[in-house]
């Protein structure tokens, strides 16, 4: 594995940690201008968006959890400018519900940034959770 994957590895685990601490800040400081997100299903915060959508979307999400939401990496493959993340997260959202949701994220990055996140999830456990449908 080249150095690019290496970094853009890193890259991926700095921003899972963000969105741990719900870091807007970094998120903010490490999407590209041209940022590009893109999450699975018919959820309200599902579909296409660019960085402002995505950063004002953040504490729409990450609120919804007093005591945090804590996310976990389980496995990573990189190739060129892209990172295949499986990951899962834990939580408990304000009304006791317990999230803990199962992940596949892909990432690509350019220059140190990243330029693209998609979202793969169990969209009905985050419509009965999250959502509260």
């Amino acid at each position: 594995m080249g150095q690019q994957e290496e970094d853009n590895k890193q890259l991926a685990r700095e921003m899972i940690d963000a969105l741990t601490r719900a870091d807007v800040d970094w998120v903010k400081k490490n999407y590209a201008d041209d940022f590009r997100i893109w999450v699975t299903g018919s959820l309200p915060f599902s579909g296409e968006g660019d960085k402002e959508g995505a950063l004002a979307g953040m504490p729409a999400v990450l609120d919804l959890f007093p005591e945090g939401l804590t996310f976990t990496i389980d496995r990573m493959i990189a190739e060129g400018d892209s990172v295949a993340i499986e990951a899962h997260s834990d939580g408990t959202t304000f009304r006791g519900d317990t999230y803990a949701q199962k992940y596949h994220f892909v990432m690509r990055a350019r220059d140190g940034q990243i330029t693209e996140w998609k979202e793969y999830m169990d969209t009905e456990h985050a419509r009965k959770v999250l959502v509260g449908e």
